[in-house]
């Protein structure tokens, strides 16, 4: 028989959800606390609404808490968007960076020679390799 062992967000009494992982029971309990403080600044503010809509909007606001945080910041929700594709954009970068640096010396040659202008035609390593000796280019004194 398997044993498994759930975590279960309890409030007021009540069983509220069931999770397979602590850490994802403490970030729902969590959620659930913002929204618990979002209702009662909801409850001490000046705006007249039933408390259905109050207890929608503090969930709505704490689920969403991470797109929420940069308006309240002042920062637009565009501006934050293009942010994170510039962010994903670099960490892309660095990944393909890191995968050409991970390459042989004669990979990340012929990998640079491929992003260069592609009219110029990389030289074959056999044809420098074939050139006849230059004349008087000997290492060697003669005696």
């Amino acid at each position: 028989m398997p044993v498994i062992v759930q975590y279960i967000v309890v409030r007021d009494g009540d069983k509220k959800m069931t999770f397979a992982t602590k850490k994802e029971a403490d970030d729902y309990d969590k959620m659930l606390d913002i929204a618990d403080n979002l209702f009662d600044f909801l409850e001490n503010s000046h705006i007249v609404l039933d408390e259905t809509r109050k207890e929608e909007i503090s969930l709505l606001l704490a689920e969403k808490r991470d797109e929420v945080m940069p308006i309240l910041r002042g920062v637009s929700p565009k501006a934050e968007n293009n942010r994170k594709k510039n962010a994903s954009s670099l960490e892309t970068a660095k990944i393909r960076g890191k995968a050409v640096a991970k390459q042989p010396a004669s990979k990340q040659a012929e990998t640079s020679e491929a992003n260069t202008d592609p009219e110029v035609k990389p030289v074959a390593k056999s044809a420098a390799q074939a050139a006849p000796p230059i004349k008087g280019a000997s290492s060697k004194k003669s005696g």
